[in-house]
């Protein structure tokens, strides 16, 4: 079970931290990631990480402003997001996969918000 927190309302050029609990099972062989959906768009990429060996990969549009980590010790998954924008409203998603090199996710959350007033 993934549990996301930390969504809500913020400025443009605030900063926010999501948080995504794992709880169940440990993810040590995968990885976890971001996702988004702003309304009346499709789901989106924005970030993962390798659970084990802590390498990230970011969508272009979030690089150099959005951070992505984990505590192994607590199985949590962080995302900060810093300089945001309005584009970046939008339900944001953590999932999970066991191994690593599988192509979808297995698990997601229940989605927290995120909403950038300019």
């Amino acid at each position: 079970q993934l549990q996301a927190s930390g969504g809500g309302l913020v400025q443009a050029g605030g900063s926010l931290r999501l948080s995504c609990a794992a709880s169940g099972r440990s993810f040590s062989s995968g990885a976890m990631g971001w996702f988004r959906q702003a309304p009346g768009k499709e789901r989106e990429f924005v970030a993962r990480i390798n659970w084990s060996s802590g390498s990230t990969s970011y969508a272009d549009s979030v690089k150099g402003r959005f951070t992505i980590s984990r505590d192994s010790a607590k199985n949590t998954m962080y995302l900060q997001m810093n300089s945001l924008k309005p584009e970046d409203t939008a339900v944001y998603y953590c999932a999970a996969k066991k191994f690593s090199y599988a192509s979808g996710y297995d698990y997601w959350g229940q989605g927290t918000q995120v909403t950038v007033s300019s």
